[in-house]
């Protein structure tokens, strides 16, 4: 991490925690990639902790040969390493082993999801080489052997984003700490001018995600706004294209939008344009598909509230841990349409209200939720195991 180094003092930045640090995840978020949170969560918290302490984010691009390279504004150093497997054709799940050099000078390394191969290698390799090794489970995942072998007994801590996403992991209850997670509030921001005009949702199009509800909550006399895409590796092309279908079948006669390809720039406008953007996440889809998991925290939501903006989430998963029901905005029963549209009606109704509302989340992010925030955390737990080990 020389190079490293050497851009920090460029930059008249100091060398920070002095904790060589390398982040591995299984894929690259960038301004081109427009994933989801997952992606984009491993990335910031990087970027975030490269201003702090020398930091390199490793992970996989399948049209990348390895190569190095800087991201923008920051000193954080990035290493992308072409897969050769993926197993059962888990497109979340590349495998390749030339990474693990990259892993060489560090003294903390921290993976992003718990069932891949990545993660397992790395483990190995931070067991074999006495490094420190932590993980970050975003859900998701893939065949891993650590679904046979329990490599979370070789793992120095787990880092959770939310009190729900730790009780998945209760067997390794004394090496659970909480981290959360993180939103650029300089990029998301109120803006001037900015309206409630439309009722706005960003994320996947999967079943889980409850999209077929909020469609059914809308009126012809609002606009929604459906920001996202289909992620087939997970659904099969099948599943995905009938959950597509559905959605627009429920959309017609109604003023609803679908965006496949919104950037950080358009989501920053359409965050500023939104009454209120909906997370009606749900534990059983409309396909009768149970998901025990469905959302470890709701990333878009903290991007809402940093733009200050309201939102309305369904009370599932880490989603009461973010949003202040009554407060920052509402929380709802999920598969309930008419609860949606009942909230939706009341704060177009009270336009004040809404307003004060979007305030009080983006003073909540300010104080609890950036990503600075989130790797001083983490900068704070790797001190202490460092220091006992």
């Amino acid at each position: 991490m020389i190079a490293l180094a050497r851009k920090r003092a460029r930059h008249g930045e100091p060398e920070g925690e002095g904790i060589r640090v390398v982040h591995v995840s299984p894929a690259y978020f960038s301004e081109r990639s427009i994933l989801g949170g997952g992606e984009r969560y491993a990335t910031e918290l990087a970027r975030a902790m490269a201003r702090l302490t020398p930091t390199r984010l490793v992970s996989f691009a399948s049209q990348a040969d390895e190569r190095e390279s800087l991201a923008a504004e920051t000193p954080l150093e990035v290493r992308l390493f072409r897969p050769f497997w993926y197993p059962r054709g888990q497109r979340t799940n590349p495998v390749s082993l030339r990474f693990l050099t990259a892993l060489a000078d560090a003294d903390v390394i921290h993976c992003h999801q718990f069932h891949v191969v990545a993660t397992t290698l790395a483990i190995a390799y931070a067991r074999a080489t006495g490094k420190r090794v932590f993980i970050t489970d975003l859900g998701g995942g893939g065949w891993d052997l650590s679904y046979r072998l329990d490599t979370g007994r070789w793992v120095d801590g787990f880092l959770h984003l939310s009190e729900f996403s730790a009780r998945r992991f209760a067997r390794y209850e004394g090496k659970n700490r909480l981290i959360f997670a993180g939103v650029d509030v300089e990029r998301f921001r109120p803006l001037p001018g900015r309206t409630y005009e439309t009722v706005l949702y960003v994320g996947r199009l999967l079943p889980h995600k409850g999209i077929n509800y909020l469609i059914e909550a809308v009126d012809a006399t609002i606009e929604l706004r459906v920001i996202g895409r289909l992620w087939e590796p997970q659904l099969g092309a099948t599943r995905s294209a009938e959950y597509l279908d559905l959605l627009r079948t429920l959309a017609r006669g109604k003023r609803v939008r679908f965006i496949s390809d919104a950037d950080d720039e358009r989501l920053v406008r359409e965050y500023n344009a939104a009454l209120a953007v909906v997370l009606p996440s749900v534990y059983t889809d409309v396909f009768g598909a149970q998901h025990p998991t469905p959302e470890l925290f709701g990333l878009t939501l903290l991007e809402a509230m940093a733009c200050a903006t309201p939102v309305i989430a369904t009370a599932v998963g880490a989603l009461p841990e973010v949003v202040e029901d009554g407060v920052t905005g509402f929380l709802v029963p999920p598969n309930d349409a008419r609860a949606l549209a009942d909230r939706l009606r009341w704060l177009r109704q009270h336009p004040e209200e809404a307003r004060r509302m979007g305030e009080r989340g983006r003073a909540r992010v300010l104080e609890r939720f950036t990503w600075e925030a989130v790797a001083r955390r983490c900068l704070a737990i790797y001190r202490e195991v460092l220091r006992t080990g």
